[in-house]
């Protein structure tokens, strides 16, 4: 959000206005002639969707309105819950997925995810505070995929099509290994040509 918005008021004033088409989704109000808005709002009354979800997103991209960085590894995974993970739960419940293995399978799936962006964009403007070091924030990341796929054999093959933004964490952490831990590295600035194969892989195999 703060790299879309070069004044936080306008942040605001956006993020003010999708609460209020949220509250209209849930509340059976009157909806905004607008693509995103209509499609969101036929999928939340479809699926029936977790309004606690949406509220959470919207608080986690209002965060990214302040300057000040997240300084410890437990206010980024914080902030990696809340801005991954829900989007996670939210497919799941859109799949139709609501057991409490899958969830917590897209608890870890969606902080590992989150964290992994967020080593991309330290050359860009990431809310990484001086005293985390790449490396420590990898670790971080590789332990919740360790912990969402001990939760495998639970997990009906529904829930996979969300799952599988753990198939893009697990190489952006690989790659970011190869580069010694360096997110500056140019090389790390490369397209993934093969991510498209990597998740057709994985959902045929039935793996995340």
């Amino acid at each position: 959000m703060r790299e879309t918005v070069r004044e936080p008021m306008l942040g605001q004033i956006r993020l003010q206005w999708w609460r209020e088409n949220i509250a209209a989704a849930f509340e059976g109000g009157a909806v905004r002639r607008h693509a995103v808005v209509e499609a969101l709002t036929a999928a939340i009354r479809a699926y029936c969707l977790t309004r606690a979800h949406f509220n959470r997103l919207v608080d986690a991209r209002e965060e990214d309105l302040v300057e000040e960085p997240l300084a410890s590894l437990d206010a980024l995974e914080d902030y990696a819950e809340a801005s991954s993970a829900r989007l996670v739960y939210l497919a799941l419940e859109s799949l139709d997925v609501r057991d409490r293995a899958a969830e917590q399978a897209g608890f870890h799936i969606g902080i590992a995810y989150s964290l992994a962006g967020l080593l991309r964009a330290i050359p860009f403007r990431a809310r990484i505070g001086p005293a985390l070091v790449p490396a420590e924030i990898a670790a971080a990341a590789s332990r919740h995929l360790d912990s969402a796929r001990a939760h495998r054999r639970s997990i009906a093959r529904a829930a996979l099509p969300a799952l599988l933004p753990a198939i893009i964490a697990e190489r952006s952490l690989a790659r970011l290994k190869r580069a010694g831990y360096d997110p500056f590295d140019p090389a790390l600035t490369a397209p993934d040509t093969m991510q498209s194969w990597r998740l057709a892989i994985a959902s045929l195999r039935k793996r995340y």
